[in-house]
């Protein structure tokens, strides 16, 4: 069952009443207030343009414990190599833009509309959404952006114009940035060869909850 979101309250449904596919709910906005709540609860929006806004909560997750990435001899040597230098929270705007219009294979489109990156903009200046940024020199290659909820890192998306600066980026949060556990949300080829796996849905909320 997808629920409908009152326009005049900030509430969810019990994310465990979600659909298969992770689906719960629809409408709402992308207030700071709701946005928190809902990553509070395991819950984010993935929409396209042209749909309302949904919310979803997987009933599995796809998710990195920082201690258990994967790192191959050949990013070892990169990461050694000096070739790329990292900043943490110096350009969210225009990493959240990359993210939004890098082309990605098999993939038309993006779910990063013109309103979620504004919300997520809004986010980041009021202390809850950072942004990795990987250069090579003094060009913007590479990075990635998420919420931090508690112990968490729960990440949105990245982007690489040059090969290997996403992993950069999220090596990166692994290594320098302290946290529990970092929220892949869904899983794909890329971040499985990272090391990710997936867990259940009482798991994931006993890390955000702590």
């Amino acid at each position: 069952m997808i629920f409908r979101l009152p326009p005049d309250e900030i509430v969810f449904p019990d994310p465990s009443l979600a659909d298969e596919d992770g689906l719960l709910a629809i409408g709402g906005d992308l207030s700071i207030e709701r946005l928190l709540l809902a990553y509070e609860n395991g819950i984010f929006p993935w929409y396209s343009e042209e749909d309302p806004i949904l919310w979803f909560s997987p009933h599995e997750r796809c998710v990195i414990y920082p201690d258990r990435i994967k790192i191959s001899k050949s990013m070892k040597k990169i990461m050694m190599s000096g070739v790329f230098s990292i900043t943490v929270n110096q350009n969210f705007r225009q990493v959240i833009k990359h993210c939004a219009t890098t082309p990605r294979k098999d993939q038309a489109g993006t779910w990063i509309t013109t309103a979620m990156q504004e919300a997520y903009v809004n986010l980041h200046h009021n202390g809850f959404a950072h942004s990795i940024e990987v250069w090579q020199e003094e060009r913007l290659v590479g990075g990635l952006y998420g919420i931090k909820i508690n112990r968490v890192f729960c990440g949105e998306s990245m982007f690489s114009l040059m090969p290997n600066a996403s992993k950069m980026a999220l090596i990166y949060v692994c290594e320098n940035l302290d946290f529990d556990l970092i929220d892949c949300q869904l899983p794909n080829e890329h971040l499985l060869s990272m090391g990710a796996e997936m867990i259940d849905r009482e798991t994931y909320m006993s890390f955000l909850q702590a």
